[in-house]
């Protein structure tokens, strides 16, 4: 078996995990294209792999990975156990209300950027791109106080010991699929298939689809200001998310509880209610002059 990946570290790192929960695969290193901070690159380098029979599975971070398109013949088999979807706090104070009064901020989310600057008006954010390597070098060159970076990444890099704190996803909800990977295959290859899903778990995977329903239903993508976090116990689903202004000035929450055998239904149902709160407005306000 074949897995696509990025060349990345933290790519490389997800792909090697996924090869050896499958018991050995082979990794190729698919190329990417397109504009710097556009993350449908790596996806669409990983999905022509798959497409030209260069791979039988892609292995992508799903909270990279389009909600609302994916290349005909194309499909996602598997989520396997999901890494911790919290974002992460490098630098100074032990939680949010701690960190010292206009501190300089890096990040590239505007999903970040909105929820940081609602809770501290105060903070000074500020645009930051690059893969995890880059973004610690420049907050330890001294360019910034802090950065945020998915927790997830960091501890499959080996580097939670670089994390000041964990933001609580009460206060900091997460992206849609963040902490998870997503498993493609083409539909045709029922080998794949087979081989993707016996690494599925079935409360990453009921996560993933109520989280990447949200993201669909409401028409946003990877750059939105909107956060979906789904957690399964049991029988029983819970589903946050948040859509807001990128400067924090005006934001929705809301949270529904429901049955976990139907997540597509529960994150259609938080979609509905954030729609009739006025989530289109702020979304389309959001997508406007910056």
């Amino acid at each position: 078996m074949r897995i696509a990946t990025r060349g990345s570290a933290l790519a490389l790192t997800q792909a090697r995990y996924v090869a050896g929960l499958l018991g050995g695969a082979e990794l190729v290193e698919a190329t990417s294209d397109g504009e710097p901070g556009d993350k449908s690159r790596f996806v669409r380098g990983v999905e022509r792999a798959l497409l030209a029979g260069e791979a039988e599975i892609g292995v992508h971070s799903a909270k990279d990975l389009p909600s609302q398109e994916m290349p005909e013949g194309l499909e996602i088999a598997a989520a396997p156990p999901r890494e911790d979807p919290a974002d992460a706090w490098i630098g100074p104070g032990s939680s949010l209300e701690d960190v010292p009064v206009g501190a300089r901020v890096g990040t590239a989310s505007l999903r970040r950027r909105a929820q940081l600057l609602a809770t501290r008006p105060d903070l000074r954010v500020e645009e930051l791109h690059g893969n995890v390597d880059t973004r610690l070098r420049k907050l330890a060159e001294g360019k910034l106080d802090a950065i945020v970076l998915a927790a997830a990444g960091l501890r499959r890099l080996g580097r939670e010991s670089e994390m000041g704190f964990r933001l609580p996803v009460e206060q900091i909800c997460p992206a849609a699929g963040q902490g998870a990977l997503a498993l493609q295959v083409r539909v045709d290859d029922e080998r794949a298939g087979a081989a993707a899903a016996s690494v599925n778990e079935l409360k990453a995977m009921r996560e993933l689809t109520a989280e990447r329903t949200v993201v669909a239903l409401l028409g946003a993508t990877c750059t939105t200001p909107l956060g979906a976090y789904a957690q399964v116990d049991g029988e029983r689903l819970t589903i946050d998310a948040f859509v807001g202004l990128p400067d924090g000035s005006e934001w929705l929450r809301d949270r529904i509880e429901a049955s976990a055998e139907e997540p597509a239904l529960a994150g259609a149902e938080l979609s509905r209610r954030l729609l009739a709160a006025g989530a289109r407005e702020l979304l389309d306000r959001a997508d406007g002059p910056k």
